[in-house]
């Protein structure tokens, strides 16, 4: 136990504090700030719009905008109607009938993509009621997913949008057309959530990640011997390294080397410290080879299918594999569930939606991809917890992008992205009022 308590201290004598990121999408309809807009890698090469949709409801909007590459854009709120309006650097495919039509009911009432001035195109959401940006990112083209921009919405208050928002001329498109450079600069900025906040270093949540398996628990195996215990721990530092260079988070590993916890002293490790967030990773594997893509999980009595009962109870028996028997009342568990909170399984709730709307334009994802199953490292009464399954060892394609550091990269600003989104919605975080 002294050993135990060693470690223990061990992992969690540093939390790594990280330091303020201060952005901000500067829009300014200037012609001294705005001068011809040149193609990122110096190429004449124009990007082009291969298609867009939106969807919508009450709490949440999102734009996205498949794209023949990356491009530079600017995004703003307008009066007179209240819109949101996207300028982007590029054409449309003259080749494409039609877009994506708006999809659910909510904050967007309509949408429209049409050309702006040469070389520049325009996407204009009108808004059913008040809303924000709250963060707008580029992706790079990754196997046969295009280029995408996204913005997404959140509610705002009547009042501040009105402050924030800016008034376009009645003639707006023709007085760009003759004038150019009294278009908005597209500074190319990314705008994560709530970048533009000043972080409260006394308030700041604890994130703590967990790296599945370790030590004599090498977790799967793909066909070439690569183990998942050595996949995740590499991810969960580049995620943590991610997180804390916001300056928005506290994170800590249950472990940063190659060493095995029991499932409980993961659990323990949380509540002990009084985590606000706990993520297990994982890279699982599966009979049926043609099985790929990323998922979020949540504790549940009943898994959503047979083969997420089959991966929890995988999980669950890796303290027998490495020599530690189970408690000897089975009524400790039962004990365990019982305790959950609703509200704890509520928080949880938010953080795998949160999660997966984050990663959904990024990565592949299995059907369904928000799931449940009774994973015992899930079942902290107190501390919001999911677990990410990254992808199947026993599937060629996600073994690829589990060894490929711009998948990698991907998949951990889309989790940082929803790990801040998840704490907006919850109030530990303030987003930056646009």
């Amino acid at each position: 136990m002294a050993m135990i308590r060693t470690r223990l201290a061990s992992i969690f004598g540093v939390l790594l504090v990280g330091f303020v990121v201060v952005l901000a999408l500067v829009l300014a309809p200037s012609a001294q700030e705005s001068d011809s807009v040149e193609p990122a890698d110096g190429s004449d090469a124009v990007p082009v719009v291969l298609d867009a949709r939106v969807t919508t409801t009450q709490e949440r909007g999102r734009l996205v905008i498949d794209l023949s590459m990356p491009t530079e854009f600017g995004a703003f709120t307008v009066t007179g109607p209240d819109r949101v309006i996207v300028e982007l650097r590029g054409e449309l495919d003259p080749d494409a009938d039609e877009f994506g039509a708006l999809a659910g009911e909510g904050m967007v009432s309509s949408y429209s993509l049409a050309p702006s001035v040469v070389g520049r195109v325009r996407a204009e959401m009108v808004l059913a009621a008040p809303a924000q940006i709250q963060q707008s990112y580029v992706l790079e083209p990754f196997e046969d997913q295009p280029a995408r921009l996204v913005i997404d919405l959140i509610p705002d208050s009547a009042a501040n949008f009105a402050a924030n928002a800016r008034t376009l001329p009645g003639e707006a498109s023709e007085a760009a057309a003759a004038q150019p450079d009294s278009l908005p600069q597209l500074d190319g900025q990314e705008m994560a959530p709530g970048e533009t906040a000043t972080a409260d270093t006394t308030t700041r949540p604890l994130v703590v990640i967990d790296p599945g398996h370790g030590g004599v628990d090498s977790g799967a195996r793909s066909a070439s011997g690569l183990e998942e215990k050595n996949i995740v721990l590499a991810f969960g530092l580049k995620l943590q390294r991610l997180l804390v260079e916001t300056g928005r988070f506290d994170v800590a590993l249950t472990r940063d080397t190659d060493v095995f916890l029991r499932l409980d002293e993961r659990v323990s490790l949380a509540r002990a410290n009084q985590a606000d967030l706990f993520i297990s990773l994982h890279a699982d594997s599966f009979d049926q080879q043609d099985v790929r893509g990323a998922s979020v999980y949540t504790r549940g009595d009943l898994a959503t299918d047979a083969l997420d009962r089959a991966l929890a109870e995988n999980e669950n028996r890796v303290d027998l594999i490495a020599g530690f028997s189970p408690p000897d009342e089975p009524a400790v568990v039962d004990v365990l569930v019982d305790l959950l909170s609703r509200e704890t399984r509520r928080k949880s709730f938010l953080a795998a939606k949160a999660l997966v709307e984050q990663l959904e334009p990024s990565i592949q994802l299995r059907p369904f991809p928000q799931r449940q199953a009774d994973f015992v490292v899930l079942n902290s009464p107190d501390v919001p917890s999911v677990l990410i399954e990254l992808g199947f060892l026993s599937n060629s394609d996600d073994t690829a992008n589990l060894t490929t550091d711009a998948w990698l990269d991907r998949v951990a600003a889309a989790l940082a992205r929803g790990v801040a989104v998840y704490f907006e919605e919850q109030g530990f975080l303030e987003s930056d009022e646009r």
